[in-house]
């Protein structure tokens, strides 16, 4: 004889509102754009990137529009550190002057929209799709020392559009959801330098960040 497999929170998908929370860790990059005429001799070297793990957290408010479809806002707070290794211009007389650490607080606010497959048992696919900005309280937009001072200074907000992949899991009392997210901006971020001639800004034209973030929601 056959068991029956019992469907946990059969309803669950048919609540017009619901909310919950999320925890999860993030990596972040910067994509550089450089002017033309970039150092020749340097020409093939670009600016590293030394990726570190951030952290994530955050709330979750789902608006059901039909089975297959889900409107969902996802304010939280995302830290993150990277790191910038330059090349060895000329002009940098100390071996710290390569180096800048950027940290990063961001306000994030996504709006997604949530793809959902036929639901198998208790469990189901979705994908994710969406636009969100980002409010960073570590930019130093308004700082007036900049790489000169070992600031590097970034803009305070900017835009980003987001792609994502998870699985939702239907257990006995909550739905727990883990997926993977790409973050994409689209805004440049760079502040240069007072100076012109800055060996740290003057060759750069713009700056986006690159991120993906593991998310792990409780609802």
């Amino acid at each position: 004889m056959v068991k029956e497999r019992i469907i946990n929170l059969p309803n669950f998908d048919k609540r017009p509102v619901h909310y919950g929370y999320f925890l999860g860790t993030n990596q972040y990059d910067f994509k550089f754009e450089y002017i033309t005429n970039y150092y020749k001799e340097l020409i093939y070297k670009d600016i590293e990137v030394i990726q570190k793990n951030g952290f994530n957290v955050g709330l979750i408010g789902d608006l059901r529009i039909n089975t297959y479809f889900n409107l969902r806002f996802e304010p939280g707070l995302y830290y993150n550190q990277r790191e910038l290794v330059y090349p060895e211009f000329p002009e940098f007389t100390r071996e710290s002057d390569r180096f800048r650490e950027v940290k990063s607080t961001y306000i994030h606010l996504p709006l997604y929209i949530k793809i959902n497959t036929k639901r198998i048992n208790n469990f189901r696919p979705f994908l994710l799709a969406g636009i969100s900005t980002d409010f960073n309280l570590s930019s130093n937009e308004k700082n007036s020392d900049d790489n000169a001072s070992n600031v590097f200074r970034t803009t305070s907000q900017n835009l980003n559009y987001e792609l994502g992949l998870g699985f939702e899991f239907y257990l006995y009392y909550f739905k727990f959801s883990p997926s993977l997210r790409s973050i994409f901006s689209f805004q440049n971020e760079l502040i240069p330098d007072a100076s012109p001639d800055s060996p740290w800004t003057r060759n750069i034209v713009n700056i986006f960040s690159r991120g993906i973030s593991l998310i792990i929601t409780f609802e």
